[in-house]
């Protein structure tokens, strides 16, 4: 989607700090971080939010799932972190591409 500015950090449009990548999902540190570690986990291919999500997601879903406690571990949350998926306006959803947010406190 051309006017997504998540889809413009995946075609490295826009500068992103970046965590993790692979052929289905890019990982990057919030730019807004609400704890002192933050990152988004988002699918590559533009996916509006998880309310746009069907039974052809469930790999997808899966996969970034099962990253999130990877990835929290490799950036120092092995106590703990929480997770979050903002969904539609009324779910506080500002960016509207699918995005998981990752984010704790070190130990």
């Amino acid at each position: 989607m051309s006017d997504c500015i998540f889809c413009k950090i995946v075609a490295g449009e826009i500068p992103a700090s970046k965590v993790y990548e692979d052929d289905e999902v890019f990982a990057f540190h919030d730019i807004r971080p609400v704890a002192p570690v933050h990152f988004l986990l988002i699918p590559k291919r533009h996916v509006e939010s998880l309310a746009h999500c069907g039974p052809d997601d469930e790999a997808l879903l899966g996969r970034m799932l099962t990253l999130a406690p990877q990835l929290a571990r490799e950036q120092g949350l092995a106590e703990g972190f929480k997770t979050g998926i903002n969904t539609g306006r009324g779910g506080g959803q500002e960016v509207f591409h699918l995005h998981i947010h990752v984010f704790g406190h070190k130990h």
